[in-house]
């Protein structure tokens, strides 16, 4: 459906022509599973169709922005589908933003319709968008404030005044003709985009990245043939379904590879482990901490973990020994490190089976087929191997640009195509890619360079050292020096001063913090980056 790109025995070159085939090819497979709930292919496509129906019958036209702020469920993956393939331009959003920064890309993205949670970790959405948006007052939107917002349709059984139910949505499409909401979706061009993803926010405003249908489906079929994905699997998806991670890696590739999806609303080491054990789960992506957290769990032992069989991470500071142990207390037999970011599709490199598990811990593996990566100096000078500089990436998976934004995309994509990632790293002799830091987390010390992420991973290796986190803070001496946040392991007893007396063995004395502060837990946005504004907040 759409304009086709053939590779392989693959023929899908938009979203909806995905789902179609799905639904064909697998048609009996299960694939998705909630709670009681279980869905096969067949029926996926059908209720995927029946909400793009609903769509068009609600004036849902090709290019219209359609947003989505929920929790992991079998509807977000319904409805979001059913929007795409009504045409539209998918826009998720962070479950973690109030209602305040939710309003803002509804506004910058000038969203059509909304599709909202109900009640989630006790928040009513809808309150905290009311507060931020106001009331409609008469105008054609529901919410004053978002005079674009034409319609909210809750996810859930009741909505209030103004807003539909999701049973009640879906109804309103029954109307339109089978054969109509085909040519909807067989008119979508694989060129057209797909989603707007904004970024994480968590230095300066969200921007939204715009990516395409062919974008999407060349990058996941890359990085399903490179995880080894395949019929049969079991995909737990406790990655959130707003961020590239889980929608693209998880839901995307399912749908290309006929694995079931298992969504996980809220990550729960306890949950997760009992969702292993029941479900039979073969595949775990997810962030370091959600390894780390399941392997170190007290009650690990009493669950039947046999089954997992691919863990996909990805951070600036992956431990050997979380990769050793993954494969060693688990028997996992495919640990694989990744990188990407939403401008570039969101994956940049990616490690291949049969690395090393050195190579595996300490990289985020080589540029993916059909990319470029380069390391440059702050004159854009190529540095040489193992020299630290700017990642750059150039290649299909690099966005158009920024939503409406000339100038932001201007400052990021060079006038030859080059995506400027505004992350520091390393290329290996063997093309071997090294996150190191963020730019913007750089702070120095008495004239020296020094990269957060590079003295975490250090700190890391401190036997009562269970999460750490450092920054840049002023000093009158050396201009800045570091402080870290450090979250002991359970029984662990170091102190601040013992902590700084070790680091002052393993560390170059301008990388070692000159303060550390205990913490329970670090700030984690809902992608499980470190919310390092937070950390200087204080």
């Amino acid at each position: 459906m759409g304009r086709l790109v053939v590779r392989g025995d693959m023929e899908w070159g938009t979203i909806p022509g995905l789902v179609r085939g799905a639904a064909d090819r697998y048609a009996d497979v299960e694939a998705v599973v909630e709670g009681r709930t279980r869905v096969s292919y067949a029926e996926l496509g059908a209720r995927v169709e029946r909400a793009a129906a609903a769509c068009v019958a609600n004036g849902v036209n090709p290019g219209d922005r359609v947003a989505i702020w929920a929790p992991n469920t079998l509807d977000w993956i319904v409805s979001s589908l059913g929007a795409v393939s009504a045409g539209a331009v998918l826009v998720p959003l962070n479950t973690r933003f109030k209602g305040t920064e939710a309003a803002y890309i509804l506004s910058r993205s000038r969203a059509k319709l909304l599709f909202v949670t109900g009640t989630f970790l006790g928040t009513s959405y809808v309150a905290s968008l009311r507060r931020a948006a106001g009331e409609g007052s008469g105008s054609a939107s529901p919410l004053g404030g978002l005079p674009h917002l034409e319609q909210v349709v809750v996810l859930s059984d009741d909505a209030p005044a103004d807003f539909r139910t999701w049973k009640d949505f879906l109804a309103s499409g029954d109307g339109v003709a089978a054969s109509d909401v085909r040519a909807r979706a067989s008119a979508v061009e694989s060129s057209s985009p797909s989603d707007i993803v904004y970024t994480s926010g968590t230095t300066g405003r969200p921007k939204g990245a715009v990516i395409t249908h062919a974008q999407t489906l060349r990058a996941y079929e890359v990085w399903s043939d490179l995880a080894g994905l395949r019929e049969g699997d079991r995909y737990l998806i406790v990655n959130p379904f707003f961020h590239t991670f889980g929608y693209k890696a998880g839901v995307i590739a399912c749908l290309m590879r006929g694995a079931t999806m298992i969504p996980q609303p809220v990550f729960n080491v306890d949950t997760v482990l009992a969702n292993v054990a029941s479900e039979r789960i073969s595949v775990l992506p997810g962030p370091p901490t959600l390894h780390q957290s399941l392997l170190d769990h007290p009650g690990r032992d009493a669950y039947d973990l046999s089954p997992l069989r691919l863990v996909v991470t990805g951070a600036a500071v992956v431990p050997l020994r979380l990769v050793e142990r993954l494969r060693e207390e688990l028997g996992v037999d495919t640990v694989l490190t990744a990188y990407g970011l939403s401008e570039a599709s969101g994956i940049v490199s990616m490690c291949r089976r049969g690395d090393e598990p050195g190579v595996i811990a300490s990289t985020s593996g080589r540029a993916i087929p059909g990319t470029e990566v380069r390391v440059v100096d702050a004159a854009g000078v190529s540095v040489a191997p193992g020299a630290q500089g700017e990642v750059l990436v150039r290649g299909f998976n690099v966005m158009g640009g920024y939503y409406e934004d000339a100038r932001a995309t201007s400052e990021v994509l060079t006038p030859d195509g080059w995506l400027r990632t505004g992350d520091v790293g390393v290329l290996d002799p063997a093309g071997n890619l090294r996150i190191t830091d963020r730019i913007k987390d750089m702070f120095i010390v008495g004239g020296f360079n020094a990269y957060p992420a590079e003295i975490e991973q250090l700190l890391g290796l401190h036997p009562d050292v269970a999460d750490v986190a450092v920054i840049g803070v002023p000093d009158a001496r050396l201009g800045e020096v570091g402080r870290a946040y450090v979250v002991r392991r359970p029984g662990a007893v170091a102190t601040a001063d013992d902590l700084i007396a070790w680091a002052r063995r393993e560390m170059a004395n301008y990388k070692v913090p000159r303060t550390v502060e205990f913490v329970g837990e670090l700030p984690r946005n809902a992608s499980g980056k470190v919310v390092k504004g937070e950390l200087r907040a204080r």
